[in-house]
């Protein structure tokens, strides 16, 4: 039987940031479609992140590309991350 998702205060904070940003842009929905959409290889797709990490630490602080990295290798990552997406969206929708 799987396990429930345990997420670190480090990746809550990263999915935050992360989050913030993505909303600040205007850029929910196509990540939302994003994370849809690559749900079913999400596994992988964090293998794919850390071969990539050193690229792009000018976007995000190595620890935190990694930390988003090993949220999204359990299957329940991407809808926390997904879920927390939605929340600050809305969040923001209820501020304008």
């Amino acid at each position: 039987m799987p396990t429930a998702l345990q997420v670190s205060d480090e990746q809550q904070a990263t999915v935050e940031r992360v989050g913030r940003f993505i909303v600040r842009f205007g850029l929910t929905v196509p990540a939302i479609l994003a994370l849809e959409t690559l749900r079913p290889l999400s596994f992988v797709g964090s293998q794919f992140m850390y071969l990539l990490s050193p690229a792009v630490t000018t976007f995000l602080t190595q620890q935190d590309w990694d930390s988003m990295a090993g949220l999204l290798e359990h299957r329940d990552g991407i809808e926390y991350v997904l879920q927390t997406i939605e929340r600050l969206d809305r969040e923001q929708t209820a501020l304008a």
